[in-house]
């Protein structure tokens, strides 16, 4: 897999990630736990993206 197509699988899911924080936010039973733990996890896809693109630029 090149590294583009992996930064862009980590792109959507970094985009799901966003939609389905906002959703758990406006639910009328929103779970702060989940809400922290989706938060978490797009996080680590953020900084994982960052990290690849910074590697990506050393090697050049």
């Amino acid at each position: 897999m090149s590294l583009q197509t992996h930064l862009n699988q980590l792109a959507r899911k970094h985009e799901a990630l966003e939609r389905e924080i906002h959703e758990a936010i406006h639910s009328p039973s929103a779970n702060d736990l989940r809400i922290a733990e989706l938060k978490r996890r797009k996080l680590h896809i953020k900084d994982e993206m960052k990290r690849l693109r910074t590697d990506s630029d050393s090697v050049h």
